[in-house]
């Protein structure tokens, strides 16, 4: 076996200061006379040695005017504090916006609280002006208050409170894009494609994701009910017990001389998971596998170094993937270093529509340096990079500040990974919501058309039961996975197609 080394690369999605040694409890105003944490952490970071441009200091005025209509107490400090988040999306963002339309999204966010003059705390006006600000940009740029802010680092080390789910949004709606394994969504049946209408009778319509979010967290072991609307059937209402959701981010199993991965989610456990699930197989087996099946399909993404990771992993040389934000200073390559986990064995790469970022970077890595076979059906095409910024003493800006480049130097964005054999399965809609058809989605690049890929039905390959599918029950079997295996036991993709029927070019 190739000697295969840890993780080369670190690259945090965080940058600034954790300003403040201490979160506050409260930090509804200040003392008459004195100087608030707040005002002296933004003091100490010289924001307000650089006041905006004339013009875009006008255009937050008028915020500024509804803040002072709206807040029982329209102290200074938090002014400022929009101030500091309005000047690093200003800066930041993957792309320049005008500052009207930050403006006029953050007065709709006020306005949406449809309170009366004076009637609503001060740091509630300002949430929720920011929360309808950075939301506005796209599906996945966020403001996170204290508490989600907090979260957002129990949940990249794979254990956090909630249902399971990842989401996003679609018409107003929260949209499930994939849930996780062994949570109280995935044991209920919520499946990719789901979209919730309703939490505990409650519509949430008109409701930013973060608003609707928060309305779906709650302490483990209580109860919430979903309503939710899925693509054929009446809408539904589904009972869940809200747990500490504990994802194991590898899984393995041997299928006859084939070894087969799942990586469910990319956090901090599946460095460690992928090299003891490698060990595994081969102690079970005695001996090398004849192939590896990388099953990716429903793996929403996650942390970028570990997506860069796991392609590396396989990869001997070159490029994995690039990221490339506004300036060229935010630009920067990642590439192969030598070491291959798998000793050149045979490999097919498993995706699906709900198949999304750190997944779509293996996937495109791999297939573009001819190290696997990418299989099965295109993914979602979320090829954006969120950076954590964090705010003065609370709080944090989830802000899209770059987007993925595959090696072959074309964007994922709004596009997703074509796979090189598609398999078509009965069961799923052929019109499949992805990025691009997320409202406020930031548009894919022109780019070359994708090569002609066979298709094949699944059901003309045998099914695998006893697994744990992420798209399949037990008792049903998965034909896909067995489309997989049988790649791998062919031999080559012209044995595979000529005994497994080539049905169409598309």
């Amino acid at each position: 076996m190739n000697g295969w080394r840890g993780s080369p690369h670190t690259f945090l999605l965080i940058i600034g200061l954790l300003l403040g040694a201490a979160v506050l409890p409260t930090l509804s105003g200040c003392s008459v006379g004195s100087q608030s944490s707040l005002s002296r952490v933004i003091e100490a970071v010289g924001d307000r040695l650089h006041p905006l441009p004339p013009d875009t200091a006008r255009e937050v005025a008028r915020f500024a005017d509804i803040y002072r209509d709206t807040a029982t107490t329209p102290v200074q400090d938090r002014l400022d504090y929009f101030k500091f988040a309005f000047k690093r999306v200003r800066a930041k963002y993957v792309r320049e916006v005008p500052d009207a339309q930050l403006v006029d999204a953050a007065i709709k966010g006020v306005t949406n609280l449809k309170a009366t003059s004076g009637s609503v705390p001060a740091p509630k006006v300002i949430e929720a002006g920011l929360d309808a600000m950075v939301t506005s940009l796209d599906p996945h740029s966020s403001y996170m208050n204290r508490e989600e802010f907090n979260e957002s680092f129990i949940h990249t080390k794979g254990e956090f409170g909630g249902l399971g789910i990842e989401v996003t949004m679609q018409d107003g709606l929260v949209k499930v894009v994939a849930p996780i394994e062994d949570t109280p969504a995935a044991e209920a049946g919520v499946a990719s494609g789901d979209l919730i209408t309703h939490v505990d009778g409650v519509s949430i319509k008109g409701h930013s994701l973060s608003q609707s979010v928060r309305r779906m967290r709650g302490r483990p072991g209580t109860s919430i009910q979903l309503t939710l609307k899925r693509k054929g059937v009446p809408d539904f209402e589904i009972t869940l017990k809200r747990a500490v959701i504990k994802v194991r981010a590898v899984r393995w199993r041997t299928v006859g001389r084939i070894g087969y991965i799942r990586v469910s989610r990319f956090s901090e456990r599946m460095e460690g998971g992928i090299v003891k699930a490698f060990a595994a197989i081969r102690a079970e087996m005695g001996h090398e596998p004849d192939g590896i099946v990388l099953d990716l399909r429903n793996n929403p993404g996650g942390l970028l170094d570990q997506s860069i990771v796991l392609a590396d992993a396989f990869l001997n040389d070159g490029e994995i993937v690039s990221v490339r934000g506004r300036s060229a200073s935010s630009s920067r390559a990642f590439t192969a270093q030598e070491g291959d986990l798998a000793n050149g064995l045979p490999m097919v790469v498993l995706i699906n529509g709900g198949s999304a970022s750190a997944s779509e970077i293996v996937a495109s890595s791999l297939k573009y340096h001819g190290r696997a076979t990418v299989m099965g059906g295109r993914s979602f095409g979320k090829g954006s990079v969120q950076t954590i910024i964090p705010m003065p003493e609370e709080g944090a800006l989830r802000l899209t500040t770059a987007l993925y480049y595959g090696p072959d130097g074309q964007t994922i964005q709004a596009r997703g990974i074509d796979p090189e054999i598609r398999i078509e399965t009965e069961k799923v809609p052929a019109k499949r919501r992805r990025e691009a058809d997320l409202p406020g989605a930031l548009p894919a690049q022109k780019s070359e058309g994708a090569t002609a890929a066979p298709v094949i039905s699944n059901t003309a390959c045998p099914a695998i039961k006893g697994g744990r599918s992420p798209v399949r029950s037990d008792a049903e079997g998965d034909h896909t996975l067995g489309c997989a295996i049988a790649f791998l036991e062919a031999g080559s993709k012209q044995k595979f197609l000529a005994a497994y029927g080539q049905a169409r070019s598309m």
